[in-house]
């Protein structure tokens, strides 16, 4: 891990983006508070969160593409500025006394659009910010940086809105600006390859994207792995909320719940690296099933919120592990000009996977007994366990890929 702390350039972009993160999950607290302070709408916050969502998902795949056609730090700097701008926006309306809803939706999807941009951006320029031995290093400690800065803005957002109604948004101000800051020192180098060459048609290039994820098996397996997780592991969470209130656990103790589950994945990220020098990227995938096929069910037998919360962290300490393993595979298996492509395509299954995991538990719980639908989402799990330890595409990953060369689009991009 000291080689990747010692990278000046990557120092400063993950540093920009912890804080980048704490006021993106602030806002995201503040906005269905704020909502309701306004119209008093239930419907009405669920609308402006969904916008983030939905803004996001319908913007990943043209953004993938986009981050494979555009000068990637460009398209970074670029969206934290437009974020800093939305957000000032608000502010200056909530001072003013004019906010509205619609302001709210707006500033909500141009969150949504420049994450949307964003994240293929920054995930495709990590192999060429960072040595090719250090990008396992590199994507864990970005896991680890999301999800500090997700419990530090949550934790922030509530507080910072009792000071008073523009407090958060401010705070994501000052946030945006200091990223665009740190982004503005880091040494990106663009594609001088492509220099001069007329882009082909957005439609083309998306197509060649999703072509590319499902015609190499491993690729394909390894994005429905992670599919997999997002979709049982989310509906999972739900289910195991409403067991707890259920059995009449305090929303003190369910809170807790929720903070460990964030402090096992933020120490599940540090050791990522570590565990992927030891262990292949098939042992870490299938250790990763194997142990949430283990621990999942005992919620069952647990009735107390503390030692759930020890269950939720030890639940949540593996997966950045593997996370690490099919994410450095899927970035150095896939030529330059093609990852921004990648990450909008991880982008938009994943994001489709989180979504309607929720959906999954909600419907599970309606129909089922609370217990019936956790041992549902175990029986799940453990198929695709199954699935994952038998199969000879996971079984076949390499431990260092090599970047292949892409004959149609080599020097284009």
């Amino acid at each position: 891990m000291s080689g990747i702390t010692g990278n000046r350039d990557y120092r400063l972009l993950w540093t920009g983006q912890v804080v980048s993160e704490a006021g993106f999950s602030t806002t995201t607290i503040a906005f269905p508070l704020l909502v309701l302070a306004l119209t008093g709408s239930a419907a009405q916050s669920g609308l402006v969160l969904g916008a983030v969502a939905i803004s996001q998902l319908v913007a990943g795949l043209p953004a993938g593409a986009l981050a494979d056609r555009w000068h990637r730090k460009r398209i970074m700097l670029g969206c934290e500025a437009a974020q800093a701008v939305a957000a000032g926006g608000l502010v200056l309306a909530l001072y003013s006394g004019v906010a509205e809803v619609w302001m709210l939706v707006v500033v909500a999807v141009v969150m949504g659009l420049s994450r949307a941009l964003f994240e293929p951006a920054e995930e495709a320029s990590l192999p060429r910010l960072v040595a090719e031995e250090q990008v396992p290093s590199a994507v864990a400690m970005n896991a680890a940086r999301t999800s500090a800065g997700q419990l530090s803005g949550t934790a922030l957002g509530g507080f910072l809105f009792a000071v008073g109604r523009a407090v958060p948004f401010l705070f994501d101000v000052v946030a945006h600006v200091f990223a665009f800051v740190s982004l503005l020192f880091v040494r990106l180098p663009g594609h001088p390859e492509r220099a001069g060459r007329p882009p082909r048609h957005l439609g083309r290039e998306i197509v060649e994207g999703l072509r590319w994820v499902w015609t190499r098996p491993p690729l394909r397996a390894t994005v429905l792995c992670v599919v997999s997780l997002n979709l049982f592991f989310s509906a999972y969470y739900l289910v195991i909320i409403v067991l707890a209130t259920e059995r009449g656990v305090p929303s003190g103790e369910i809170g807790v719940m929720a903070a460990m589950l964030g402090a096992g994945g933020i120490l599940g990220s540090l050791a990522a690296p570590y565990l992927h020098r030891w262990l292949s990227a098939y042992w870490l995938v299938i250790g990763v099933f194997w142990a949430l096929t283990v621990l999942t069910p005992l919620a069952v037998f647990v009735h107390n919120g503390y030692l759930m919360g020890v269950l939720f962290a030890g639940i949540a300490f593996l997966p950045p592990a593997a996370n690490t393993a099919i994410a450095t595979y899927q970035l150095l298996s896939t030529p330059d000009e093609l990852r921004g492509r990648l990450g909008g395509v991880l982008g938009v299954t994943g994001g489709l996977a989180a979504a309607a995991g929720p959906a999954l538990g909600g419907w599970l719980v309606e129909v089922l007994p609370a217990v019936t639908a956790v041992l549902t989402c175990t029986g799940s799990i453990a198929a695709v366990t199954l699935l994952t330890t038998f199969s000879g595409t996971l079984r076949g990953l390499p431990a260092a890929p090599k970047v292949p060369e892409l004959e149609e689009t080599k020097g284009e991009v």
